[in-house]
C-alpha cells in the first residue's frame, strides 16, 4: 500500500499498489509555479524514485551528473529517467506546501492534492507492506 500519514501516524491517504506499478509526486514550483514531477515505483516492495519531470533549470532543480539520465521532454524543460535510487526505509517525510504549491499523488488517472489535507504539516509517504492473509 502507498500510504500518507501525518506527524501523529494518522493515516490521510492509502492506496493499493502492486509490485510494478508506480505513482507520482507533484507540485508546482514555488517561485515559478510549473509542475514538477517526481515519479516512484514500487520494485518487489521497496520505494524506488524512477524518474522527474523538470520544465525548467530554475532554482533547486537540474540533473546530477551520474544520477540517472536527462533527456529533453520536446517542450523545453527535461525528464530525468533511469535513476533507479531506492528510499532509504521506503518512505521519506515531505512538508506539504501551501495550496499555491499544491502537492498532489498523481496515480494512473487519480490525483490527491496533499495540500487539501494537510498544507504546511509534515506528512511521511511511503511503501506499507500488506499482511498475507
Amino acid at each position: 500500500m502507498l500510504e500518507v500519514r501525518d506527524r501523529s501516524d494518522r493515516l490521510l491517504v492509502s492506496l493499493p499498489m502492486p509490485q510494478g506499478e508506480g505513482w507520482c509526486l507533484e507540485w508546482n514550483h514555488s517561485v515559478e509555479g510549473f509542475a514538477v514531477l517526481d515519479c516512484y515505483r514500487n520494485e518487489h516492495g521497496r520505494m524506488v524514485l524512477e524518474s522527474s519531470h523538470q520544465p525548467d533549470f530554475a532554482a533547486g532543480l537540474g540533473h546530477v551528473p551520474g544520477r540517472g539520465r536527462q533527456v529533453s521532454d520536446g517542450h523545453g524543460g527535461y525528464w530525468i529517467k533511469d535513476i533507479h535510487e531506492p528510499v532509504p526505509g521506503d518512505r521519506y517525510l515531505l512538508r506539504v506546501g501551501a495550496p499555491r504549491v499544491n502537492h498532489r499523488l498523481v496515480v494512473e488517472d487519480k490525483t490527491i492534492s496533499l495540500s487539501d489535507l494537510a498544507a504546511g504539516q509534515r506528512v511521511s509517504i511511503g511503501l506499507r507492506p500488506v499482511p498475507a492473509v
